[in-house]
């Protein structure tokens, strides 16, 4: 059920930094992909550092990549749940990594920033859908992983926070998709500020398009992505594409063109005749036999 929107209530910028350290003797895969056989057709991804509260390194962005990038190019996945272990959805940097990059070069920060873009680009531009399935507290780069989700639902007591500029640093990579996801008059007091805000905040700006009670999130999740797998999956990856490419754009000739194009294609498409022969000769597509 979603929870009514309620005036926000900012908490202090003094609250503590999101900086998690890793043990470097353990290294347990920081994602996990992974299938259930009630909804074969959903693949979930799970930041899998709980101990960390899934903050980010080198090799976490790297694994987030090269999972996004591989069901990207599997044709039976339908939907991509992104999900997180432990008490923290993703908890910002891990302070070994950020020991790393106070050394590094300006070649290697722009290599190491490039790879971070890359992630959000392999998120943001999945055919598929992705849900992001939000337990826990969102700071820092977490905040551009809900972001770069299409709809994002969350947990009543997660709270979010776009802590860079506490540590001196800005929140370049994430800035796109955040203020695509917040609008940028928000975005400019929580970059700014970096208060910490609550999931009914989060809702009202619509950063999060649902909030449950914890223990419905798992079924309001399957609910969600149960409802996206009906959908014709080209459309589903065309309608994507068409929304990026329509965003604040203004409704010149070319961008009407372009809509014109789009819609003339898929109706001569083979998934666009079956789902339109289906509605009317009353039956399921056949992209749901």
């Amino acid at each position: 059920m979603t929870q009514s929107p309620t005036p926000p209530t900012p908490q202090s910028a003094a609250e503590p930094l999101a900086l998690h350290t890793a043990d470097p003797a353990i290294t347990p895969p920081p994602v996990r992909v992974s299938r259930e056989a009630a909804q074969p057709a959903v693949a979930r991804v799970t930041l899998d550092r709980p101990n960390l509260r899934n903050a980010f390194d080198d090799a976490t962005i790297a694994a987030l990549t090269q999972a996004f990038t591989s069901l990207a190019a599997d044709a039976s996945v339908r939907v991509v749940v992104l999900a997180a272990e432990g008490p923290a959805f993703c908890a910002g940097a891990d302070l070994n990594w950020m020991r790393r990059m106070a050394h590094y070069s300006d070649a290697e920060n722009r290599a190491d920033a490039a790879a971070l873009a890359e992630m959000l680009q392999s998120i943001a531009h999945c055919p598929q859908p992705v849900v992001a399935a939000i337990q826990g507290d969102v700071f820092a780069g977490g905040m551009g992983l809900v972001a770069a989700c299409d709809i994002a639902l969350a947990v009543d007591t997660a709270q979010f926070c776009l802590s860079e500029v506490r540590l001196g640093l800005v929140p370049a990579t994430i800035s796109p998709y955040v203020v695509r996801a917040m609008g940028a008059r928000a975005a400019h007091r929580y970059a700014l500020t970096a208060e910490r805000f609550g999931a009914a905040e989060a809702l009202r700006l619509g950063f999060v398009h649902e909030v449950v009670a914890r223990n419905a999130l798992h079924e309001r999740v399957q609910a969600m992505a149960q409802t996206l797998a009906a959908n014709g999956p080209g459309a589903l990856a065309i309608t994507k594409r068409l929304l990026h490419r329509v965003a604040d754009q203004p409704i010149d000739q070319a961008l009407v063109d372009h809509t014109v194009d789009v819609i003339a294609q898929v109706r001569a498409s083979p998934e666009g005749r079956e789902g339109v022969g289906a509605f009317l000769d009353k039956r399921k597509p056949g992209w749901l036999l």
